[in-house]
Formats: structure tokens, C-alpha cells, sequence
């Protein structure tokens, strides 16, 4: 098998890479149809929209620790089919609703809430998990392949779900998403349990504090989660700042939408399959990652009509899923494993948690100055603060090893004479 594609060689990988597939399609069509469905219940508004985004994530905030932990206290694999069937759940109690003619906003906010603290125990241990499958020999070609995964779908949810939306309502996609959790269960219990790669067990109680201190003690992880923290904060709103543009700035319906979340995919596919190839992810790659990120959503942000922003919307694309793919990796693989799901709940933390705090705002700007500033705003805040971060950890190491050459070169004091 190729390079790009080795970890599919693990045949319990082969059934969670493909469960993942159509799980994570019913996923996107659930957010297209739930940003639409807002936007229909609230007569167009961007604040109920970001109110809607902000409260899915908020959970993120408030759990992503704890789902950390959990992660590492007990078997991984029980967890994630624990918060599949709460999703799934979720998701059909959302269709019934709207089918029914019974959705508000305010059920939406509930609902949105509800599924983000499903998704706040879920992701810490989904993360951690990849390692036990397919081993650190092949852990970045897992993540970026669980990437591509999650793109290829995204490719198909989003304009399927216009289709649907347009066609037959946002209900009956919502109830398409739940039966897909299915599929993703069922690959769940159908691994290999001997093939499994359980990592070592922190011996004694598991507790969050330790994992924090693990973190605080590696400034190159502290860089990497701070970078996460700032792209995800200001610059990872596409999904609400593109049913704006397509709305309220191009004028297009939900159809057009879904045509511009499949441009996206189709750039962060490509990223996540140049990631494949990858074997050794060096920190410099994370920052210039972020960083040109920035710059790409300012210029989309300036694109003039519908059809320029969907040929600049794939650079997009790929370079926040350069991004993600290798900030996800450099944190695993710097990581042990007994900590490694408090690790990646500070990461999940800070790339969810953020979105609370910046959707609101970016609503708010978006409709008091148009669609435009939400991207061209967030891109250059998202180039600025992580140009000072990188700023901050260079200087911070520069002063380390200085203090190490100062250390070292100091002179030996005799010993005492007796």
C-alpha cells in the first residue's frame, strides 16, 4: 500500500476509517440544515446564528478537561460508543421536532447544547484512541487520513443536505444524521480487541491537574495549543460566515450553500491527503500553517462575487487543514501515552471552546457591517495574535538558552577543605 494510505493496512483502522466516513457526512448535512433552519426561525438573523454556534461549542469550554480525563481513567473505546449513542440520539429527537412542526430557536439553542457536551467527551477520547489503533509508527498518517475522512465527507454532506433542505426539510436530514451513528457503533464493536495497542495507565488516581502541569512544562505545546486557540477563536467560523456571504451578501439560496461547504472540503481533502505523506511534522510547519491561514481568509473575505469566492474558498481549505492536521499531530506525538487524552482535552478545549467566545462577535460584526468583516476581521486577528505568540514562545526559549549557557559554563566551587 502507498505511503499516503498505510494505516489502512490495520483492519480495525479499516473500520473506523469507514465508519467515520458516513457518520461524519450525516454530521455536515446536520450543520448545513441547522444553520438553515435557524436562519428560517429567526427571520435571517446572524445573532441567533452565532448565538446557535456559540452554544454548540460552549460545552467545549465547560467538559473538554473532563472528557480529557475520563479519556485516560477508563477504556477509550467504551467511551466514544457511550457519546455516539447520545449524539445519534440527539439528532433524531432534532428531526422528529421539525418534521413536526414544533422546533424554535430556543429548542435549537437546547439541542445544540446537548450535542456539544456529547461532542466534549467524545473528541478528547476519539483523538487518543488513533494511537491505540494504529501504533505511533503510523499516527500521522491516521490523523490525516481521519481528516480526508472527515472531509470526503464534507465533500457530499453539505451539498446533499441543500438538495434535501430545498427538497423535503431540514427534519429529515437531522433523523439521516442520527441512523449514521450507527455505522460508526457498529465499526466500534466490530475491532479486534487483541489488536487493539491499549497504552500504559497512569498508575494511582488520574488527575486533570497533572495533565495541565505535563503541558505547562513543554513550551513547545503550550505554542502549539495557543496557535489551536487563536485560528480556531477568530478564523474557523466559515460554516456561519458562509451562509452570510450566500445569503445576505451574493443573495443565493441554500442550494448555492452547500456548493460553497463542498469548495471548502474539496481544498481541506487535498490538505489532509498532503498531510498523509508526512512523516515527521516539525513544529515551523504548525506556525507558517496558522499564519498563512490568516492571510487566505482575508483574501476570501475581499472576494468580489460568488463564483471568485468558491475558486479562493479551496486554498482555504488547505491551509486550515494543514493546519489542524499538523498542530493534532505534533501535540500526539509529543505526548506520552498515559496523558495523552488530558493532552488532547486542553487541545479540544482550546480549538471548541474558543468558538463561544468568537461566533457571538463575529455575528454581531457581520451584521452591523456586513458579511465581509466576519473574514476579513477574523483573518487578520487570527494573523496578528498568532504572530505575537510566536514572538512570545521565541523569546521565552531564547531566555532558556541563555539561562542553560550560564548554567553550564559556571565554574565548579571546590570542595571544602576538611
Amino acid at each position: 500500500m502507498t505511503p499516503m494510505f498505510r494505516a489502512l493496512e490495520e483492519r480495525n483502522y479499516r473500520l473506523y476509517f469507514g465508519g467515520q466516513v458516513l457518520s461524519n457526512a450525516g454530521t455536515w448535512m446536520q450543520r448545513v440544515a441547522q444553520d438553515w433552519l435557524v436562519l428560517d426561525l429567526s427571520g435571517s438573523s446572524a445573532v441567533a446564528l452565532g448565538i446557535t454556534t456559540a452554544l454548540q461549542f460552549l460545552p467545549f469550554l465547560l467538559f473538554s478537561l473532563w472528557g480529557g480525563t475520563l479519556a485516560d481513567r477508563i477504556p477509550r473505546r467504551k467511551l466514544l460508543v457511550i457519546t455516539q449513542i447520545a449524539m445519534g440520539a440527539l439528532a433524531i429527537v432534532l428531526g422528529v421536532l421539525a418534521i413536526a412542526g414544533l422546533a424554535t430557536v430556543a429548542i435549537v439553542y437546547v439541542l445544540a447544547f446537548a450535542l456539544g457536551v456529547a461532542a466534549a467527551f467524545d473528541n478528547p477520547a476519539r483523538q487518543a484512541f488513533v494511537n491505540e489503533i494504529v501504533g505511533k509508527e503510523r499516527l500521522g498518517n491516521a490523523i490525516a487520513l481521519n481528516s480526508a475522512s472527515f472531509n470526503l465527507a464534507r465533500l457530499v454532506g453539505p451539498a446533499l443536505a441543500g438538495v434535501l433542505v430545498a427538497v423535503v426539510g431540514s427534519g429529515w436530514v437531522f433523523i439521516l444524521n442520527g441512523l449514521s451513528f450507527a455505522v460508526t457503533i457498529w465499526a466500534l464493536l466490530a475491532m479486534r480487541a487483541a489488536e487493539l495497542r491499549p497504552q500504559k495507565r497512569q498508575d494511582g488516581a488520574v488527575k486533570l491537574s497533572q495533565g495541565l502541569r505535563y503541558v505547562g512544562r513543554n513550551a513547545d505545546l503550550v505554542l502549539v495549543l495557543a496557535l489551536a486557540f487563536i485560528v480556531a477563536t477568530f478564523g474557523l467560523n466559515y460554516q456561519m460566515t458562509m451562509a452570510l456571504m450566500a445569503r445576505n451578501q451574493f443573495g443565493v439560496g441554500a442550494e448555492a450553500f452547500g456548493i460553497m461547504s463542498t469548495a471548502l472540503a474539496l481544498g481541506a481533502l487535498v490538505g489532509s491527503l498532503l498531510a498523509a505523506r508526512r512523516v515527521h511534522i516539525p513544529l515551523k510547519l504548525v506556525v507558517v500553517a496558522a499564519l498563512v491561514f490568516g492571510v487566505v481568509e482575508v483574501v476570501n473575505g475581499l472576494a468580489p462575487t460568488y463564483v471568485s469566492m468558491l475558486v479562493l474558498l479551496p486554498f482555504a481549505g488547505l491551509a486550515a487543514m494543514t493546519f489542524t492536521t499538523s498542530a493534532q499531530t505534533y501535540l500526539q506525538s509529543r505526548s506520552e501515552g498515559w496523558v495523552r487524552g488530558r493532552v488532547m482535552g486542553v487541545y479540544t478545549l482550546l480549538f471548541f471552546g474558543g468558538t463561544p467566545l468568537g461566533a457571538p462577535v463575529i455575528g454581531w460584526a457581520s451584521e452591523q457591517w456586513g458579511p465581509r468583516i466576519g473574514l476579513v476581521g477574523g483573518g487578520a486577528l487570527t494573523f496578528v495574535i498568532s504572530g505575537v505568540a510566536v514572538l512570545v514562545y521565541l523569546r521565552h526559549r531564547r531566555r532558556r538558552l541563555d539561562l542553560d549557557a550560564v548554567v553550564t559554563d559556571a565554574p565548579v566551587s571546590p570542595e571544602p577543605a576538611r
